[in-house]
């Protein structure tokens, strides 16, 4: 009995070693997503009948003076906020009879009865917040352990490697890759690890002259620092203390929000650029994970130390916010294409392509989670 406590409640147990965490990077993300949703939403005069973190039965709740709804619900994979004149926790289009049962006043509150800017402000805040969440979390990290960088210089050049073959020399410096200027060594490694199989420029500073050359990056599995095996795109070059001149940057509060805002950039860009070659084909499916995979990264996180954790949080809600952009109906960038249709066409659009497109998103949408689920479970 001992023995079964141990494994469930110590902080190496399931409960408090992987299931409070991930309840945790979940909660904090989806609560900030549908936070951005609500805000804006009620800045532009439109009612709220709930707020919900988690779907399925509600665990408790209570109503504010506004008549909305704040719940917990027992299903924690994800949550939503209904609008007065939504059918449905994913705000799609009410038929003519739906709006039409709706009273005088809360017409004048109902989500789809606002001009097009209210509603795509509404809809676009939710992911718009998860950016924001990702650089809060990296400025308030940079303020605190600053940012310890490598000069991008080239110790040691594997044998056999792209970059030999490219003939890329120790001592040489990187300048720039692929038309970027670098400044450090974790610049060249962001420009690389997701482009395995392209072939990428560099120019090169070799006593003190520049030159070009040309490497293709080979795919390489490693372990993160969260224990996962990784497939990343590698040259084949080394740094080392002598050469790096390893130093910690400091950072102002102010240049710590500048620096948070050009990181979250980069992972906007990087999980942009993963999502287009996995859809081509030209990444490994096991790099795609769900819920999961996601535990068990908060369970490895929350081992590492509570930074550790807030950064999954930081990475997971770049992640949410991107995923959900996609021009897909259910999510928040299939109603922001409805509205674009909208816009120039002036009138909204007929109701029974607007249930097919539904459909057919909601189809994709489903098909990716058991996807993931698949990964999780069964495929890696």
């Amino acid at each position: 009995m001992n023995d079964i406590f141990h494994a469930l409640f110590s902080t190496q147990g399931f409960v408090l070693g992987t299931l409070v965490p991930f309840l945790f990077v979940l909660t904090v993300v989806v609560f900030v997503h549908e936070m951005g949703h609500y805000l804006i939403g009620r800045w532009c005069g439109i009612g709220v009948k709930a707020f919900s973190i988690g779907f399925g039965p509600e665990l408790f709740g209570f109503n504010d003076r506004h008549g909305t709804r704040w719940k917990l619900c027992a299903i924690p994979l994800g949550g939503y906020v209904k609008f007065v004149g939504d059918m449905n926790a994913t705000s799609s289009q009410p038929s003519t009879e739906e709006i039409e049962s709706l009273t005088e006043a809360e017409r004048e509150v109902a989500f789809h009865t606002q001009p097009i800017w209210k509603r795509a402000a509404t809809v676009v805040a939710g992911p718009l917040f998860n950016f924001l969440l990702t650089i809060a979390v990296f400025a308030v990290l940079f303020s605190l352990y600053g940012r310890p960088v490598l000069e991008p210089t080239v110790a040691e050049v594997t044998k056999g490697s792209p970059a030999e073959k490219a003939g890329i020399q120790a001592g040489d410096r990187f300048v720039k890759v692929d038309g970027s200027k670098v400044e450090t060594f974790a610049d060249v490694q962001r420009l690389v690890s997701g482009r395995a199989g392209d072939a990428i420029a560099f120019t090169m500073l070799r006593d003190g002259k520049e030159i070009d050359v040309t490497a293709t990056p080979e795919p390489m599995e490693q372990q993160d620092a969260l224990g996962n095996k990784v497939k990343i795109a590698v040259i084949g070059v080394v740094n080392n203390a002598e050469l790096g001149q390893p130093r910690l940057v400091s950072y102002s509060p102010a240049g710590a929000v500048v620096a948070a805002v050009e990181e979250t950039g980069h992972v906007i860009q990087r999980t942009g650029q993963f999502l287009q070659r996995f859809a081509l084909g030209r990444e490994d499916k096991c790099q795609l994970g769900g819920p999961i995979k996601i535990a068990k990264m908060s369970g490895q996180a929350a081992k590492l130390g509570f930074e550790w954790l807030v950064q999954l949080v930081a990475f997971l809600s770049v992640g949410i916010g991107f995923l959900n952009l996609l021009p897909i109906p259910p999510l928040d960038g299939g109603h922001l294409l409805f509205y674009g249709v909208e816009a120039v066409i002036r009138r909204p659009v007929s109701e029974r392509m607007m249930e097919m497109a539904y459909r057919t998103g909601l189809f994709l949408v489903l098909g990716f989670m058991g996807f993931v689920f698949w990964n999780d479970l069964f495929g890696c």
